[in-house]
């Protein structure tokens, strides 16, 4: 029996694509999305040796790291203020669960400070691909389960074959 407000899983529909003409063309919403996101992930390639090179200097990675941060919240707050005048409630911070209050900010700091240690060590080239790699895998499972509230997506033979590939593809970068 299924509960209200519980979502249910649908099969695939297996003709959506060809309804929706995204066999065919690709809508310019959907290439500039695309664009923005390659662009976002050229920057993360910039930020792992900008962040390694500013720990060097202050002597240690966790330091490069706050730094960051610091850096970040400002620019993020200034932003905030231009943007979002009027949409966002400060209070709705004291409501918020446990997990979305501090878990995107000490993922966040996990993942900056580990790409200051790695980066040095293993170069930009292998800690962007393998970083890429293990957020397939993670999205992945995290799009079929529809983690916090998020569409279900199944994981199909091709979205597990595309994932096959970009994990090979970053081991290929790290290793040959």
């Amino acid at each position: 029996m299924v509960a209200a407000g519980d979502r249910v899983a649908r099969p695939p529909d297996r003709n959506f694509n060809d309804r929706h003409g995204m066999n065919r063309h690709m809508s310019p919403e959907t290439l500039l999305l695309t664009l923005v996101a390659a662009a976002a992930g050229f920057l993360i390639a910039l930020q792992s040796p900008i962040n390694a090179a500013m720990a060097t200097r202050l002597g240690h990675p966790i330091a490069g790291a706050a730094l960051s941060f610091t850096v970040g919240t400002i620019a993020l707050l200034a932003l905030t203020a231009v943007f979002a005048r009027g949409s966002f409630d400060p209070s709705a911070i004291g409501r918020l669960p446990l997990l979305l209050l501090l878990g995107g900010g000490l993922l966040g700091a996990v993942y900056v400070t580990s790409n200051i240690v790695l980066t040095p060590r293993i170069g930009v080239a292998a800690v962007v691909a393998l970083g890429i790699a293990g957020q397939v895998i993670a999205s992945l499972a995290l799009d079929h389960y529809g983690f916090l509230g998020m569409v279900v997506r199944d994981l199909s033979a091709g979205r597990l074959a595309g994932a096959v590939m970009v994990i090979a593809g970053a081991l290929m970068v790290r290793f040959l």
